[in-house]
């Protein structure tokens, strides 16, 4: 097996300094999106960090050392926040990366998008949950989100910004996602990522997806990934797919029966290829990067307190009172979180165990448990036949196709 490999590894200590920092800098959101974990208010909070309280908050990530974390700036709405720009500007100076995942508003302005560019942002995140008006506006909650986000979309290629977008995969958009696909192709990306819905906040009413669902869409994104650089979020076991994948890739097997997917895979692989997304325009897949919640991942609420995932509200201190580098590597929560031993069910025997490790936010929202198996997983441990080869790609410094 030979070429790119399979899973990514971080480069710094997981155990040390995070990969990505998030920083919830407001609860106001003018929209009322069906999923939302923060559950969106139109006015800030009085408790949020104030302006000097954000700059030292940059000052704690810059402090990691270089390279410093990305630094992404969230909400609710950013912009929403009157010193957005010139908390940009200050993390930039201070060596921080900043990108901003605004929300699908009026705000995206032109004006207000080269503003941020001009501040230092190295990139833009934004939301796309259906292909049509109807159904991402009727997600988000309000009308015209649509059209504004492919506006600003269109707007931040044309400045020459690095664009995420995020797609909240759910029961409202499962037979939609090659269509997203598509736009996602049309209008560029540097990266679309389907992002598995935790029942959280808002989004405890809407309805799971059954394991077998989640399987056939993790083997979705994988195929588009030559057409579209494509990753997951809160869908650990992407990684375990893209290890099974090139398994079987090199092997010259068919996934599908091996892997036992189901109808939902050959429907969204039908209508992939009716849209031209099963083209190799890509000379490789991205590989998923071996990220999780508390292991190079944090995220700080808009009141300072820190927590392994946004969609995890298991807090580990706030940085007013410490210093987030010392909760980061000095909790019981994040330490525990990065010993994939403590996992417990079918993830605890699991041998993806340390690669994936399941959706801790998903395992806590469903169970009560940070450390139960992952609902939306139907794995069972040691049933992939070429366990030999498994252990080869899952090798530090062994590449896969």
């Amino acid at each position: 097996m030979s070429g790119v490999r399979a899973v990514r590894r971080q480069h710094q200590d997981v155990a040390d300094k995070p990969f990505i920092v998030i920083w919830e800098s407001t609860r106001a959101c003018p929209l009322a999106c069906r999923h939302c974990r923060a559950v969106a208010v139109p006015d800030r909070d009085p408790r949020e960090l104030d302006t000097g309280a954000a700059k030292d908050l940059m000052d704690q990530v810059a402090a990691f050392g270089r390279p410093a974390p990305l630094f992404v700036i969230t909400g609710g709405d950013p912009f929403q926040r009157p010193d957005l720009l010139e908390l940009i500007a200050y993390g930039t100076l201070s060596g921080v990366r900043v990108a901003v995942s605004p929300s699908g508003t009026p705000t995206l302005t032109e004006a207000n998008l080269t503003a941020v560019q001009e501040a230092g942002a190295v990139g833009l995140s934004l939301s796309l949950d259906g292909s049509t008006a109807s159904l991402h506006d009727g997600f988000r909650g309000v009308g015209g989100v649509y059209r504004w986000t492919l506006d600003a979309w269109d707007t931040a290629r044309r400045l020459g910004m690095k664009v995420q977008v995020n797609t909240t995969v759910a029961r409202h958009n499962l037979h939609d996602l090659p269509e997203i696909a598509a736009l996602v192709k049309k209008h560029g990306v540097m990266l679309w990522s389907a992002f598995f819905l935790v029942p959280t906040g808002r989004g405890r009413q809407l309805d799971a997806l059954t394991a077998e669902e989640t399987e056939d869409v993790l083997n979705f994104v994988y195929d588009v990934g030559l057409c579209v650089p494509a990753k997951t979020t809160e869908a650990h076991h992407f990684r375990r797919v893209a290890l099974q994948r090139a398994v079987l890739a090199a092997r010259g097997e068919e996934h599908v029966g091996v892997l036992g997917l189901g109808p939902l895979y050959g429907e969204l692989r039908r209508r992939a290829a009716e849209l031209g997304l099963d083209e190799r325009e890509r000379r490789a897949r991205r590989p998923p990067l071996d990220v999780n919640a508390g292991r190079g991942f944090v995220f700080v609420s808009h009141t300072g307190t820190v927590h392994p995932s946004g969609f995890l509200p298991l807090g580990a201190g706030n940085v007013r009172e410490q210093r987030l580098s010392d909760i980061y590597r000095d909790s019981e929560l994040f330490a525990g979180l990065r010993d994939a031993d403590r996992l417990g069910g079918r993830c605890g025997r699991c041998e993806f165990r340390h690669v994936c490790g399941g959706s801790r936010s998903r395992a806590h929202a469903v169970t009560g448990d940070a450390y139960a198996e992952e609902p939306w997983c139907g794995y069972e441990p040691g049933s992939f036949p070429y366990q030999r080869e498994l252990a080869v790609l899952q090798s530090a410094g062994v590449p896969a196709r």
